[in-house]
C-alpha cells in the first residue's frame, strides 16, 4: 500500500486510484490537498467513506486499492461522496479463470522462537487446557457441571478447562453428521488442549464408538470417554476423570520452540473503511513474516474472497492449488444460489456504515489479512494443515462459524481484525485488533491492538515490530481481553460444502 499520498485527513491508498478516503469526519465545502491539488468536497463525508478526487462518468470504474471496486450508476463530480446511492458492483455469477502466477518466493527470516507447550505427536500448543467435547447436546449441562466442580483443581496446573457446548449429534443425516464428527475430531486433536474428556450420551446417533471411528488412533493418557447413561453419577465420575486429565496435562510445560510451530487464524468482523487501509495490512505483513520463518496463516471468509479471488489464484503455488482454489470460490457460489441467495450482496448494514459499498470493496479490503505470501493449500471445512505458509479455508464469513473453523483447523490463535468491534473469544486466544483510534479507546474492554495508530504519529515499521512482539507474549500465555473476560463462543456450520 502506497502511503505517500497520504494527506493529514485523507488518503489515496495507490496512484491509480480515482477516489480517496476520509480518515476523520470531513464537512461540505471543506477542501482536501491531495498530490499538490485541493479537492472540493460537494457533501459530508464520514470517516472511512470515499469520494471522487476526479469527474467519473456513468459506467466508468471506480477505482481503489489499485483495483476497480465497481462502476458508477451515474455521472459522479470530484469531490462527490461515493456509496451505494451512485455505485453498484461490477460482479456477476459467472465467471472464468485462467491461473496466471504473479508472486515471489520469499526468502526464509532469521529462525525465531517463542514459549510454548511441546505435544508428544511435535504439535504445539499456545495454552495447555483441560477441553471437554460433548457428542451430543443432551449432555451439555452435564459437562459444564463438571467443569465447575473441578475448575479448583485445574488451577495453577493448567491454564483452564473448556466445554465445547454444541446442540448437535442426533437426527442428523449424510454429509452433516459427518461434518460434526469431523470438527468434534479435530477439537479433541487440537494442540491447545493439553487433554480432553469426550462426553457422551449412549443412544445419540454420535455415540463415542461411531465417534471414534471418524477420530481414529489416539493417545489414551490424554483422551478419555464417558457414556453417561452407563453410570450411575456420571457428573462425579466425570470429575474424576477430569482430575486425571488436569494431572497429565500438568505435566507439559512451556520450553523454546520454532516459530515455525505457530499457526494463526486470520480473521475480520464489523469492518470499516479503514480495515482495508490499517487493521488488515498490519495482519498481512505479520502473515508473511510469520510465512517467512516457516510458520502458517489460515485464511477463511469464502464470500469475502469475492471480487479480489483472482488476487488469490495467481498467488497459488502451482496449478493444482490454483484449481482448488477455482473450485472453492465456485463451489461456495453454487451454496449461496442453491440457497436463493444472491452471490455479490454480501456487505452487511455495519459494513455500508463504515464506509464499504461493494464486495470488491469488501474483499480488497479483507484479503489483506493474508499479506502477499503465496497460496501453499485449500482446506476442506474441518481439514487440518498439513503445508506451511499461507492456507485458504473452506468457511462462511459469520464471525463465530469462521473463527470456530478456524481452531478445528489447527489455529493456536486468531488474529481479529474489526472496525466497529467485537467482544467475542473464539476457542484459542482471539486478538482484536481495531481498524481506527476512536474504536480502540471507545472499547477498551474488547480492543487488544490498536491499528489506526499508523494513521497518526507512529511509524509502519515500529507498529510491525510492537505487534509481533504482543502476538508472540499472546502465544506465551498473555491474556486477550476477551479471555480475561471469559468470553467464549463456538459452533459449527450447519451448510457445509464439500470441494
Amino acid at each position: 500500500m502506497d502511503f505517500r499520498k497520504q494527506a493529514k485527513r485523507v488518503i489515496q491508498i495507490q496512484s491509480r486510484d480515482n477516489v480517496a478516503v476520509a480518515l476523520e469526519n470531513l464537512e461540505r465545502h471543506e477542501k482536501v490537498l491531495l498530490d499538490g491539488q485541493y479537492v472540493i468536497l460537494q457533501e459530508k463525508v464520514l470517516q472511512g467513506h470515499k469520494f471522487a478526487i476526479k469527474e467519473i462518468r456513468a459506467g466508468e470504474e471506480i477505482v481503489k486499492y489499485g483495483y476497480p471496486i465497481g462502476v458508477a450508476k451515474v455521472n459522479i463530480s470530484s469531490g462527490q461522496w461515493i456509496h451505494t446511492h451512485n455505485m453498484r458492483t461490477k460482479l456477476d455469477e459467472n465467471k472464468s479463470y485462467e491461473y496466471c502466477p504473479a508472486f515471489e518466493a520469499k526468502t526464509v527470516g532469521k529462525q525465531e522462537f517463542f514459549q510454548g507447550y511441546l505435544r508428544t505427536d511435535g504439535s504445539v500448543g499456545t495454552r495447555n487446557e483441560i477441553w471437554i467435547v460433548p457428542t451430543v447436546g443432551c449432555v451439555n449441562s452435564i459437562a459444564n457441571k463438571i467443569r465447575d466442580l473441578t475448575e479448583h483443581c485445574a488451577e495453577g496446573r493448567v491454564d483452564g478447562i473448556r466445554v465445547f457446548s454444541h446442540p448437535y449429534g442426533c437426527s442428523q443425516m449424510g454429509e452433516d453428521h459427518k461434518n460434526l464428527q469431523k470438527a468434534l475430531a479435530a477439537l479433541v486433536r487440537h494442540p491447545n488442549a493439553g487433554a480432553a474428556l469426550v462426553l457422551g450420551l449412549g443412544c445419540e446417533n454420535n455415540n463415542i464408538g461411531e465417534f471414534q471411528k471418524v477420530l481414529g488412533d489416539y493417545d489414551t493418557r490424554r483422551v478419555f470417554f464417558l457414556e453417561c447413561q452407563a453410570v450411575q453419577d456420571e457428573i462425579q465420575q466425570g470429575a474424576e476423570l477430569v482430575k486425571k486429565l488436569i494431572s497429565y496435562a500438568a505435566g507439559f510445560k512451556r520450553s523454546l520452540v520454532p516459530i515455525s510451530k505457530l499457526v494463526v487464524g486470520l480473521k475480520c468482523g464489523g469492518s470499516d473503511g479503514l480495515s482495508g487501509l490499517t487493521a488488515n495490512p498490519l495482519v498481512g505483513r505479520f502473515s508473511d513474516h510469520l510465512v517467512a520463518c516457516g510458520g502458517t496463516s489460515i485464511l477463511t471468509e469464502v464470500p469475502e474472497m469475492f471480487g479480489a479471488e483472482t488476487i488469490l489464484m495467481n498467488r497459488c503455488q502451482d496449478q493444482q492449488t490454483f484449481q482448488n482454489t477455482v473450485e472453492l470460490i465456485q463451489n461456495f457460489k453454487k451454496y449461496y444460489t442453491d440457497h436463493g441467495q444472491v452471490v455479490y450482496e454480501n456487505p452487511s448494514p455495519g459494513n455500508k456504515m463504515g464506509g464499504i459499498t461493494t464486495l470488491e470493496d469488501k474483499s480488497l479490503g479483507c484479503i489483506q489479512k493474508g499479506g502477499g505470501s503465496k497460496v501453499a493449500d485449500v482446506l476442506q471445512y474441518t481439514e487440518r494443515v498439513k503445508q506451511n505458509g499461507l492456507n485458504l479455508l473452506q468457511g462462511p464469513g459469520n464471525d463465530i462459524v469462521s473463527t470456530s473453523a478456524l481452531v478445528m483447523s489447527g489455529a493456536q490463535l486468531i488474529l481479529f481484525t474489526t472496525g466497529r468491534g467485537n467482544p467475542m473469544g473464539a476457542g484459542v486466544p482471539t486478538i482484536k485488533i481495531a481498524s481506527n483510534s476512536g474504536l480502540s479507546q471507545f472499547k477498551e474492554n474488547w480492543i487488544d491492538f490498536n491499528a489506526g495508530s499508523c494513521l497518526e504519529q507512529v511509524q509502519v515499521r515500529d507498529l510491525d515490530t510492537e505487534f509481533f512482539q504482543y502476538v508472540v507474549q499472546v502465544a506465551e500465555g498473555r491474556k486477550t481481553k476477551a479471555e480475561k473476560a471469559g468470553f467464549f463462543e463456538f459452533t459449527l456450520w450447519k451448510q457445509g460444502v464439500t470441494l
